[in-house]
């Protein structure tokens, strides 16, 4: 399931949506503020371009939305039925939660944002 061929793989990896071969992030530690969204302009694998167009990730705002959704729910379900907090422990453990994993957030987006229009090619793929 989480093997090269799967678009699981390359949303998580971070990998050439194509390949699944190269980074597609300069830098792959998320936390690293000032370089969380450089990007490599093509993969050095199998030459396909990133960017589609100008703005192209602007979309992946939306995905990003429901992936802080998913992290939110999580950190409500566990605060509340797994420590029994009470709503105002709650209420700080998701927006600490959001705080703490926005920059994984913000990568995922776009990783899945470029996995809709992007599809894997084993022929791309290193022997």
């Amino acid at each position: 399931m989480f093997r090269k061929g799967n678009k699981l793989y390359s949303i998580l990896t971070g990998a050439c949506p194509k390949c699944h071969e190269e980074s597609m992030f300069k830098n792959k530690n998320p936390y690293i503020l000032s370089e969380i969204l450089d990007m490599y302009e093509t993969c050095s694998n199998c030459g396909t371009k990133y960017k589609m167009e100008p703005s192209f990730f602007y979309g992946s705002m939306y995905v990003s939305y429901a992936v802080g959704i998913a992290f939110a729910t999580a950190a409500f379900l566990i605060s509340f039925f797994v420590f029994k907090a009470n709503i105002h422990i709650v209420f700080i453990s998701i927006v600490s939660t959001l705080i703490v994993f926005l920059p994984i957030i913000i990568r995922v987006s776009r990783n899945i944002w470029i996995n809709f229009f992007m599809h894997y090619d084993e022929t791309l793929s290193k022997p």
